[in-house]
């Protein structure tokens, strides 16, 4: 058999398109080459962004496995964020930047890391692991974020002396739901009254919601206005720049998808999404008019009724929220591995990540009593109570 070697690549564009989507993503779409190019052509990743690129690809007789990795000189668009860890260091005199991130840019979705070829063994996995640590030597890296991954890598990674870090996000879960109001007739009676007049509400006030698998131009221009405007709004930061929705809909024009919401003639608000066979994704919602609870509907009730349509077993609807919480999201664990320099900062994170898990497991219980969902075999004077 032949040996594995690691190369590293700056471009997603110097790696074969079909060798890189032929290794197993699961079933996200955001380390997919079209997403990852689009990213690129746009400028929203790259030296001045604090993106830099580092693409790890294992080969033994051709591509057997890949990492995408990214070295960062700040934490925005991680979503598992590590501010307090920085400025712990900062008041230490102890150097944080540039760390090294294994993720999906800008994107709080759950999704694999270490993608292996099929059939690949686990020696693939652990010359990824090394070729990491070897890049975070190379330049120069304070640590190591694996954001996002699975718990499968995450177990991998605290056997290679990683800290594991617990957080959670709200997911959606298609529970075998025939219709929107299969899924209303589970909930308590007192949130599914809610949800319905959230939704004619929201109907009432426009004259459409359509959803679009392949956009025009004008409709790709508007979803970037609308998403610019919110950002500003709202004091964001506009992650993706001018051109990303152009580039994804010529790159990745299979899984891309675009809810439009017109009022008065004209187009006035509009969502991203992303669709594969397993799961849906929210992304990027926007308005340049403001429509009570419109945004509730387009980035929330219309991704639950499109993956009930389309069957799909899970929503994701992006990071934070926990008024998702009585609109059918639920609470959902979220994993990363994290690996840090200084033996004293990476022993106070360590301790950090294990209060929080603490905390988190707390959070999570209480939570559940403020589920939406009707106890099993319950009535709704009873779960209202």
């Amino acid at each position: 058999m032949k040996p594995i070697s690691v190369r590293a690549s700056g471009s997603i564009a110097e790696v074969e398109r079909a060798a890189w989507d032929g290794l197993e993503h699961g079933a996200s779409p955001f380390l997919r080459w079209g997403f990852l190019r689009a990213l690129e052509e746009s400028g929203s990743i790259g030296t001045r962004t604090g993106w830099t690129p580092v693409y790890l690809l294992a080969e033994q007789g051709g591509l057997v496995g890949a990492v995408a990795a990214f070295v960062k000189t700040h934490s925005y668009g991680e979503y598992i964020f590590d501010w307090g860890w920085a400025s712990a260091a900062q008041r230490a005199g102890i150097r944080y930047y540039p760390k090294l991130v294994i993720a999906a840019p800008a994107t709080p979705a759950t999704g694999n890391r270490i993608l292996l070829a099929k059939g690949a063994g686990p020696e693939v996995q652990a010359a990824l692991i090394a070729a990491v640590r070897e890049l975070a030597d190379q330049t120069e890296c304070s640590s190591i974020h694996w954001l996002f991954c699975t718990a499968e890598e995450q177990a991998v990674l605290e056997g290679a002396g990683y800290i594991a870090r617990a957080t959670f996000q709200f997911h959606w879960h298609n529970k075998g739901y025939a219709t929107f109001d299969d899924f209303l007739g589970a909930l308590k009676s007192r949130k599914r009254k809610q949800l319905r007049k959230e939704r004619a509400k929201a109907k009432a006030a426009i004259e459409r919601l359509t959803w679009v698998e392949a956009p025009t131009q004008d409709q790709l221009d508007d979803l970037d206005r609308f998403y610019r405007v919110t950002t500003d709004n709202h004091g964001g930061r506009d992650y993706l720049k001018p051109g990303f929705f152009h580039a994804l809909a010529k790159e990745l024009p299979e899984a891309m998808r675009m809810v439009e919401v017109v009022a008065g003639g004209r187009r006035i608000a509009g969502a991203l999404f992303l669709e594969t066979p397993a799961a849906l994704y929210g992304r990027y919602w926007g308005a340049d008019t403001h429509v009570d609870l419109l945004h509730f509907e387009t980035a929330y009730y219309a991704g639950i009724e499109r993956a009930i349509e389309k069957k799909l077993p899970l929503f994701e609807a992006g990071a934070q929220g926990e008024h998702k919480l009585l609109r059918g999201f639920e609470p959902s664990p979220t994993y990363s591995a994290h690996w840090i320099r200084h033996p004293g900062l990476a022993a106070a994170v360590r301790d950090a990540c294990e209060r929080e898990a603490i905390g988190m497991q707390h959070e999570l219980g209480e939570l559940a009593k403020y589920g939406p969902y009707r106890a099993q075999g319950g009535d709704d004077a009873a779960d209202d109570e």
